[in-house]
C-alpha cells in the first residue's frame, strides 16, 4: 500500500512537472491530434511509466517476480536507452537555439545596413520575385547549421538501423546545398543577363532600321517587330545555356542530357525558322525583280511561290521534322508540276503541233 501511495504521488508530480517543462519550449507549444498539448501528452506518458515501475515493485514485494521478469528486462533496456534519447534531445535543442540566434543575427545585420534595398536596386527582386532577400539568406544560414546538428543528434541515439539512413540522407542534402545555391545564382545571373541583352537588341535593331525594312517586306504579322522577336529568342537562348550550366553544377547527368537535347532541338528549330524567313524575303525580292523585268503576269507569282516552297522544304529538313515525308512531298510537288505542265502543253498544243508537223512534211517534199 505504501508503494502504491508513493507511486501515485510521484506519477502526479512527474506528469505536472514534465508538462510544464515541455510547454515552456516554443517549438513544442502545439496541440496533438486528441486536442491536448504536447506537454500534457508527454506528461501522461511519463506518469504511466512511473506507474509501471511502481506496479513492478508491488509484484516483487508479493514475491511474484517470475511474472514481472520480461517486463523488468524491457524496462531495463528502455532505461538504458533513455540517456541516448536525452543526449540527442539536448543536442538538437541547443543546436536549434544556436541556429535560430545566428539566423536572427544575420537578418538583423542585413536589415541594419538596408541590404534588401541595395539588392533590389541591383535587380534581385525582378529576378527572384523576393523583396526581402535578407530573410531568405537567414533561412539558408539556419539550414546550414541545423542539418549538421540533426546529424549529430541522430548519431547520439546510437541506433544504426534508424540513424544511418537518415544521416546519409542529411549528409547528401548538406553536400548538395552549396550546389543548389550556385545553380540558383547561375539561373539568376542568366536571367539578368538575358533581360539586359534582349533590351539591348530591342533598342539597337530599330535604330539600324531593321524593323522598318522587315515591316516593308511584309514577312511578320502586323504589330510584330523583328527586334522583339530577336530579343525574346536571345533571352531564351541565354536562359537555356544558364540552365545547362546549372544542371551540370547540380551533378544530375539525366537532367543535363535533357536540357542539352532541348537546346539542340531549339537551335535546329530556330535556324530552320531563320531559313524559312529568309526564303520569304528572297521570294519577295525575286518576285519584284521578275515583275519589274517582265511586267505583270503569272511569272512573278510562280517565282515567288516556288522560292517559298523550296526554302520551306530546306527549313523543315534542317529542323529534322520527318525528313522522308518532306523529301517525298517536295518530290511530288516538282514531279506533279512537271507532269501537269507537260500534259497541259501536250493536250492544249495538239493542233499547233499537227500543223507544224504537216508544214515540215510539205517542206521536205
Amino acid at each position: 500500500m505504501v508503494i502504491l501511495v508513493v507511486t501515485w504521488a510521484l506519477a502526479k508530480a512527474a506528469k505536472w512537472a514534465f508538462a510544464k517543462l515541455v510547454n515552456r519550449i516554443a517549438f513544442l507549444q502545439r496541440n496533438t491530434g486528441s486536442g491536448e498539448s504536447v506537454g500534457a501528452s508527454l506528461g501522461k506518458i511519463v506518469s504511466l511509466v512511473v506507474w509501471l515501475f511502481g506496479l513492478i515493485a508491488v509484484l516483487n514485494v508479493l514475491n511474484l517476480g517470475s511474472v514481472t521478469g520480461p517486463v523488468q528486462t524491457l524496462l531495463n533496456d528502455v532505461m538504458g536507452f533513455i540517456p541516448n534519447i536525452a543526449g540527442a534531445a539536448i543536442i538538437f535543442f541547443v543546436g536549434s537555439m544556436i541556429a535560430g540566434i545566428v539566423r536572427q543575427i544575420v537578418e538583423t545585420a542585413m536589415l541594419t545596413v538596408n541590404f534588401d534595398r541595395w539588392a533590389n536596386k541591383g535587380g534581385v527582386e525582378q529576378v527572384t520575385g523576393n523583396a526581402s532577400i535578407s530573410k531568405t539568406i537567414g533561412t539558408v544560414v539556419y539550414v546550414l547549421i541545423i542539418v549538421p546538428v540533426a546529424i549529430a543528434a541522430l548519431q547520439a541515439l546510437q541506433i544504426s538501423s534508424i540513424s544511418d539512413p537518415l544521416v546519409g540522407m542529411l549528409q547528401t542534402i548538406l553536400r548538395a546545398i552549396p550546389n543548389i545555391i550556385g545553380a540558383a545564382i547561375l539561373l539568376g545571373l542568366g536571367y539578368a543577363l538575358g533581360r539586359w541583352v534582349a533590351a539591348l537588341v530591342e533598342d539597337l535593331l530599330p535604330s539600324l532600321g531593321v524593323d522598318r525594312s522587315v515591316a516593308a517586306l511584309g514577312i511578320l504579322p502586323e504589330g510584330t517587330s523583328v527586334s522583339t522577336v530577336v530579343g525574346k529568342v536571345v533571352m531564351v537562348a541565354i536562359m537555356l545555356v544558364s540552365a545547362i550550366a546549372a544542371t551540370r553544377l547540380l551533378n544530375f547527368p539525366e537532367l543535363t542530357a535533357l536540357v542539352n537535347e532541348v537546346l539542340t532541338l531549339g537551335g535546329s528549330v530556330i535556324f530552320g525558322g531563320v531559313i524559312i524567313a529568309a526564303g520569304f524575303l528572297i521570294a519577295n525580292m525575286l518576285s519584284k525583280l521578275v515583275g519589274g523585268a517582265a511586267g505583270d503576269g503569272i511569272g512573278p507569282i510562280v517565282v515567288r511561290y516556288a522560292t517559298i516552297v523550296l526554302f520551306v522544304a530546306m527549313g523543315l529538313k534542317y529542323m529534322g521534322i520527318a525528313d522522308s515525308i518532306i523529301e517525298m512531298a517536295f518530290g511530288a510537288l516538282v514531279v506533279g508540276g512537271a507532269a501537269a505542265g507537260a500534259l497541259a502543253f501536250g493536250l492544249g498544243g495538239r493542233d499547233a503541233a499537227a500543223r507544224a508537223l504537216a508544214k515540215l512534211e510539205k517542206d521536205g517534199e
